[in-house]
């Protein structure tokens, strides 16, 4: 019987539970009991990550303490601060849970939910969203949360009622190639559409914070935007990004040429002086960006087309190979 192995040569287990923490220390213990508790029903192989993330109090040693007594709690120990999206990317590239479960250390999502997470996960489903529809949180906090919802819904093309959960679980297969950068985390189910992953999202609990505050301030939301600019780009446009620099190029391409045949028109159909109008400028600015687009479509050409044969990475990905295992049978 052949055993596999994950993340640091250790066996593959069934889930992966991944914790990113900063300044819990009052949560920690509570958190770990309920999560143990709730895996050990499910029967299932299983091992909880706890990624400090620079914290200031003393959650790195209540998770000293918290791994003394349980041997499969893994912790990572950030230097310094770095953000949710890292801690919860060190906690991916870590795992080694053929699912992996991702929740807040503010016991603020409950763990008896992850079994409704992992059900769905076994219907067949690639990632698997939290909802938090009784949302304890202020007013409007909750309606900013609701509006952002909409938008980044309607701008991605993927539906779902509530990206800020952290509660999600996610097959292996199809994040191992994820890398999130800056506040990217809430946007993994988009990145795991484009490569055709089957989404699902199920109601979950949410509890009002019991200790500490929240690490969330308004100033989220224009992260969340200019990181949903660059999600959209990459999930449209990373393999072709000639398409969107060059239409750019294009588009203004054409507007320097009406620019220019309307200005001849005022010329010799009106005798207004060219002079006296800014469309000189507006042809010459125009063919410039028209330009200037086009040559750093190219250039991006050129880094894309670097980056994959450089990393050996492939333009696709493939859910599944059938009979790629058995050896030909060359009388057939």
């Amino acid at each position: 019987m052949r055993t596999e192995w994950g993340a640091g040569k250790r066996a593959v287990c069934d889930v992966s539970i991944v914790l990113p923490i900063f300044d819990e220390a009052e949560n920690i213990s509570l958190l770990l009991n309920s999560i143990f508790g709730v895996l050990k029903q499910t029967g299932k192989t299983f091992e909880v990550i706890a990624v400090n993330d620079g914290s200031l109090d003393e959650s790195l040693r209540c998770l000293r303490d918290e791994a003394v007594a349980r041997p499969n709690l893994r912790v990572i120990d950030f230097r310094r601060n770095f953000g949710q999206t890292a801690a919860l990317m060190a906690g991916i590239d870590h795992a080694t849970g053929h699912v992996i479960v991702s929740l807040d250390a503010d016991l603020q999502n409950d763990p008896e939910d992850i079994p409704l997470l992992l059900d769905q996960i076994g219907k067949g489903y690639d990632v698997v969203s939290g909802w938090r529809r009784d949302r304890q949180d202020g007013t409007f906090r909750s309606f900013l949360s609701r509006v952002a919802n909409r938008v980044i819904s309607r701008l991605s093309g993927v539906h779902l009622k509530d990206y800020g959960c952290t509660l999600k679980a996610y097959r292996r297969d199809v994040i191992s190639g994820i890398r999130l950068y800056g506040e990217m985390h809430r946007f993994i189910p988009i990145y795991a559409s484009g490569m055709g992953a089957k989404l699902a999202e199920v109601p979950v609990r949410h509890h009002p914070r019991r200790y500490g505050r929240s690490k969330y301030g308004l100033e989220r939301i224009v992260k969340v935007l200019l990181d949903l600019v660059v999600v959209r780009f990459l999930d449209s446009y990373l393999v072709k990004p000639v398409y969107i620099f060059g239409g750019f190029g294009v588009l203004s391409l054409v507007l320097s040429l009406s620019a220019f045949v309307y200005m001849v028109h005022l010329k010799l159909d009106k005798g207004v002086s060219m002079i006296l109008t800014p469309l000189p400028t507006l042809v010459a600015i125009t063919f410039l960006i028209g330009c200037m687009s086009i040559l750093m479509g190219l250039l991006a050409e050129i880094v894309v087309r670097t980056y994959f044969e450089s990393q050996g990475q492939a333009a696709y990905k493939v859910r599944e190979l059938i009979n790629f295992d058995n050896d030909p049978d060359v009388r057939a």
